[in-house]
């Protein structure tokens, strides 16, 4: 009885020795003897390869850049399915069984440069499956049964050198139509893409497909080019068989003209007009010259005129500060053959003022109104009269017409209901007009006018 718990002290005490000898053990040697190597896998320092797992390995060793998981049995790739490896570099997930590839699946593996998912199942590819992937070079999807790609599936892949689809037969219909125009425009050297219809493009190249030059009508919108300008405006025009793009850029101080380059295809900078705040540029064509207002918050707002000589746009005109303080928007329009603009003023004490050409210079022709805090101007024909439709932050939107005897503009109505309205924007469609009115507070509408002098809701 003595010996045993003589025994049972020593144990006790030998027990207490191992607890103090392991919390002296570092933490980095606790976590790499606890982070051994998946079963079904063989690891190296850096490196995972696993063949016929069902799962992928959750705790390996440290900082693996490479992950290889091969004959396994996944049908399907989830999102931040490998988010717990930010190391990796190279993902390979060949000849597996997966049928879909979902939405972020690859987010988190922010220096992934190398991913092959060759010999698979592959028929769904969701259009945000490869988000966050800026890093990565080199993508295979080569031998599934990948018929369609979801628009803009490629879009974040920034450093893409090669893109194989070799494997894959394509439905070479009106929906690959975006694809087609993107093997023109990219970078990345890409497989040829095999077409299995329709039949006359039947084992075809994407590429050689010609009917999606007249036989696919679309409204959608891609990407052709991308400015590197934070701005708050933009107006088109077109010059001498030329067209251009005028960039308001407050925090930069200019108005920023652009020219098409019909050789690369795509803008390039013509002329920079300086200002402070600048919040609209508009251009003006009259006869062969080519003006541009330049509303600005400080210092006052400006005409510009191009300026053959110089082939620059010099100042032409001041506007004076006393109407124009807060400009919110500038509207071109024409009466009876007679140029205007009207500058909405969004301040307190501003007038949103309209403004006429006399053959010398612009001259403030009528002063609307004051105290409204107008935000918008739209200039429309209703029923072969001229209108124009002042929005605000204070008031419902207002219409005023065009009086052909006192030949100025007079208060016709308002849209009711409509406070705080933002912006507002006329367009036609079958012979009917219509309203578009935004604002920030409270829901937005589009509005028919129903001929009956009144605007209805849709």
């Amino acid at each position: 009885m003595a010996l045993r718990g003589g025994g049972g002290a020593l144990g006790l005490g030998l027990g207490l020795l191992l607890l103090s000898a392991a919390c002296l053990i570092p933490r980095s040697a606790q976590v790499r003897r606890l982070a051994r190597c998946p079963a079904t896998c063989s690891c190296t320092k850096e490196s995972i390869i696993c063949v016929g797992s069902s799962w992928v390995p959750r705790i390996v060793p440290g900082d693996i850049s490479s992950l290889s998981l091969v004959n396994g049995t996944f049908s399907e790739i989830k999102d931040r399915m490998f988010s717990h490896l930010p190391s990796l570099q190279l993902l390979l997930l060949n000849s597996n069984s997966f049928t879909v590839i979902r939405d972020d699946a690859f987010a988190g593996l922010f220096h992934l440069e190398y991913l092959f998912i060759e010999g698979n199942k592959i028929e769904t590819i969701s259009r945000n499956a490869f988000r966050g992937l800026r890093d990565l070079t080199h993508l295979s999807l080569a031998n599934n049964h990948i018929k369609a790609l979801p628009r803009d599936v490629f879009s974040d892949l920034d450093s893409l050198i090669e893109l194989d689809l070799r494997g894959n037969k394509f439905e070479c219909d009106c929906k690959a139509k975006w694809l087609y125009l993107w093997l023109k425009m990219t970078n990345s050297t890409v497989s040829d893409v095999l077409c299995i219809g329709p039949p006359e493009y039947q084992e075809k190249k994407l590429n050689d497909v010609t009917s999606f030059d007249y036989g696919c009508t679309t409204t959608d919108f891609v990407v052709h080019q991308t400015l590197p300008y934070q701005s708050v405006s933009v107006d088109t025009f077109n010059s001498k068989n030329d067209v251009f793009v005028a960039i308001a850029q407050p925090s930069m101080e200019n108005c920023m003209v652009l020219e098409w380059d019909h050789i690369e295809m795509n803008f390039r900078s013509y002329d920079n007009i300086t200002g402070q705040s600048i919040v609209g540029c508009k251009a003006i064509l009259i006869d062969d010259q080519v003006f541009v207002v330049v509303a600005q918050l400080f210092g006052g707002s400006h005409i510009y005129k191009y300026d053959e000589s110089w082939t620059k746009f010099v100042k032409f005109q001041d506007i004076e500060v006393s109407r124009i303080s807060k400009p919110n928007d500038i509207e071109l329009f024409q009466i009876d053959d007679e140029t205007f603009f009207i500058i909405a003023d969004s301040s307190k004490a501003g007038l949103s003022t309209v403004y006429k050409w006399n053959s010398k210079g612009f001259y403030s022709y009528q002063s609307l109104h004051e105290w409204f805090r107008d935000t918008d101007a739209e200039f429309v024909d209703i029923d072969g009269k001229s209108h124009l439709i002042l929005s605000s932050r204070s008031q419902v939107p207002l219409i005023l017409q065009w009086n052909k005897s006192s030949k100025k503009f007079v208060p016709h109505g308002d849209i009711p209901n409509m406070e705080d309205v933002l912006a507002v924007k006329s367009f036609r469609m079958q012979n009917n007009l219509y309203l578009s009115l935004t604002r920030f507070i409270g829901d937005s509408r589009v509005m028919r006018w129903n001929g009956r002098r009144k605007l209805d809701d849709l």
